[in-house]
């Protein structure tokens, strides 16, 4: 060995000698147990020590990352993280051997069991994340001892029974992800001293109790998304003082009614989601000075009077979903500017006339209302919605027995011989479509507001897909983020039997953390809850199985309505941004025997019999029939009562 080589042999154990000497040596101990426990041996070298600068794992950008405080004599990890790396397994207890840590990420993992009572002893920790994990038990109180955190994520998981009161001791908390965690119970009253927040999302969880009154008080606050809870009204009138807020989503609450009172200088925000809150009264015309709003959802709710004149000439507003209320009036020509994108106002007793250059677009939804819709290209559309409103007597020659769509998909036949007619139109962010044969039609509202793949209402799969002979069936199917409504047109009134298609094609079986996703959504036919909570890939027995539901309804004057609808349940990024919402593949209906007479259709509870445009009075409906009158869900679906009402699906 030449003189040359063997300095560079002495100089180079120096290093390694020297590197390893300034680590802390529990610390070093602690994190090669965890690179062999987590398998990251080929990512993390540690014969050249876990805080030596010039490793490829210190820079912010690196996966997994180590990073040390070289800032006294021994050096100090205080950042890990190992990062959609599908590490599995229980969390080690050599891990809070990491004393100095200050940012820990183990989200997008396969992390299972409980998070040990000993986190609490990383007080230093200022960044937290767990999210998007297996992890079960309860949610351990120990974490409040970690006082200085910033930002602390254990979305995702399978956490059971309250949040602990001890959270509230985390006055420094900026950021809290809870969304899809599994909790359930109140908010407990110590979440009031979390002043510094600024960011909640705790959608997705059986949370109970009253909306807290004191998140009021959390001025700081930009971003607030609570949907899919068990949470009760009212909307706080302290909302009014968040006036910080840019994105605010709360939806899907029980309980006593909400008004819109309490908007009043929150112009900072973009998106504005009060979707199915039980919101009474007037919108406030104030809302259309909110110069900054782009997204501005208040569908399926109880809304009264007009649109607000201040919506005219709302050149921010680019989706406005007003669907499901009972607005009245004249929808204003001049608050369609150029920038708006999408509208729905379906279900309204609204009238008036769309402007043609709106029209073109087809982002528009107006089924349900006495709005003229003549200015559409599509005379298909046009003449579906004169149907509906019993302008027009539907052009189908002869009353059908049955329909058949091929949902997100071109034509198919089956092997039994049924034909699936077409349904791949492209879809936009409000739409409405009917067949070539008006047969049957489809409208969709809602927007993937987060989707970075662009607007998308059809998934597809090459993938073949078990459980049945007719794979290509369940390849393509229809999508929806908010409401997704199939209706038959022209059929015999009597009874039908209706089944339903369903492959779960997003959602993956996998054994990385992007198998962790779940759908939910909720099935009403004619009105009826039929399914709740519906997840097509546990029902299955996993993902890519086809799934066939079946059940029967009555027509009673001409026309079916299938709706899916989302209730804000479900996991919302897994395995990607917006994958969430109903999903259907296929629908066949046929007849299975004619009306029965007067009688005996008494006998049948909850039947919607038929979709009513606008609100005119003196309008008889359905005058062969006595004793009916109209009652609407929380959902919107209208119904037609001729005994006492069913109780919802449990």
């Amino acid at each position: 060995m030449g003189l040359l080589s063997f300095t560079l042999l002495i100089l180079g154990l120096f290093q390694l000698v020297s590197a390893q000497q300034n680590t802390d040596p529990n610390e070093v101990a602690a994190l090669r147990t965890l690179i062999n426990y987590w398998n990251l041996g080929s990512k993390i070298n540690l014969t050249i020590g876990p805080c030596n600068q010039n490793a490829s794992w210190t820079s912010e950008d690196s996966n997994p990352r180590v990073a040390c405080d070289c800032s006294s004599n021994i050096c100090h990890i205080t950042h890990l993280k190992i990062y959609a790396l599908d590490i599995k397994g229980e969390i080690p207890k050599e891990l809070f051997e990491l004393k100095e840590l200050m940012d820990l990420n183990l989200g997008q993992n396969v992390l299972n069991g409980s998070i040990p009572a000993e986190i609490g002893q990383l007080s230093k920790m200022q960044y937290l994340s767990f999210g998007i994990n297996n992890l079960t038990g309860a949610v351990p109180p120990e974490l409040g001892n970690l006082t200085q955190l910033k930002s602390l994520s254990f979305s995702s998981n399978n956490f059971f029974g309250p949040l602990p009161k001890e959270l509230g001791n985390l006055t420094s908390l900026q950021q809290l992800y809870i969304d899809s965690s599994g909790v359930s119970g109140a908010i407990p009253e110590e979440f009031a001293n979390l002043k510094s927040l600024q960011i909640l999302w705790a959608s997705d969880n059986r949370l109970t109790g009253k909306l807290p009154e004191y998140f009021g008080t959390f001025t700081e606050f930009r971003d607030m998304r609570l949907q899919g809870t068990s949470l009760e009204g009212p909307i706080p009138s302290s909302f009014s003082a968040l006036t910080k807020l840019e994105d605010l989503r709360i939806g899907d609450l029980r309980g006593e009614a909400s008004s819109l009172d309490f908007l009043d200088s929150q112009t900072s925000l973009s998106t504005l989601s009060l979707r199915n809150c039980r919101l009474s009264g007037q919108i406030p015309e104030r809302i259309g000075k909110f110069t900054n709003l782009k997204y501005l959802d208040l569908s399926f709710n109880k809304l009264t009077g007009q649109i607000p004149t201040s919506f005219r000439g709302f050149s921010s507003l680019q989706f406005l979903y007003l669907g499901n209320n009972n607005l009245s009036g004249e929808l204003p020509e001049d608050m369609i500017t150029p920038e708006l994108i999408a509208l729905d106002v379906s279900f309204n007793p609204l009238s008036g006339n769309l402007p043609t250059q709106f029209a073109k677009s087809k982002s528009i939804n107006v089924v349900g209302t006495s709005i003229n819709a003549n200015g559409l290209q599509d005379n298909k559309v046009s003449g579906m919605l004169n149907c509906i409103q019993g302008i027009t007597k539907c052009k189908n020659k002869g009353s059908s027995t049955s329909f058949s769509i091929k949902c997100g998909g071109t034509a198919q036949k089956s092997a039994s011989g049924i034909e699936f007619d077409d349904d791949s139109e492209a879809f936009g962010a409000a739409a409405l479509y009917t067949s070539t044969d008006e047969q049957w039609a489809v409208s969709n509202a809602g927007n993937f507001i987060s989707n970075p793949k662009g607007s998308r209402y059809v998934a597809m799969t090459d993938s073949q897909i078990t459980e049945t002979l007719e794979s290509e069936l369940y390849k393509t199917s229809r999508i929806s983020p908010s409401s997704l409504r199939y209706y038959g047109l022209d059929l015999k009134n009597g009874k039908y039997s209706v089944e339903l298609h369903f492959a779960e094609i997003e959602m993956e079986d996998s054994s990385s953390w992007k198998g962790l996703g779940r759908r939910l959504f909720d099935v009403y036919i004619q009105g009826e809850k039929v399914l709740e909570d519906f997840n097509i890939q546990k029902e299955a027995g996993g993902s890519k199985k086809a799934l066939v539901k079946t059940f029967e309804a009555n027509v009673t004057n001409t026309i079916m309505e299938i709706h899916f609808f989302w209730a804000g349940k479900g996991t919302c990024c897994i395995p990607y941004q917006s994958t969430y919402g109903p999903l259907v593949s296929a629908i066949h209906a046929s007849q299975v025997s004619e009306a029965a007479d007067a009688s005996s259709s008494r006998k049948h509870v909850g039947r919607i019999a038929g979709i009513v445009i606008g609100a005119v009075v003196g309008v008889v409906i359905l005058s062969s029939v006595s004793y009916l009158w109209w009652k609407k869900d929380p959902q919107g679906h209208m119904r037609i009562f001729t005994d006492s009402p069913r109780k919802p699906l449990k």
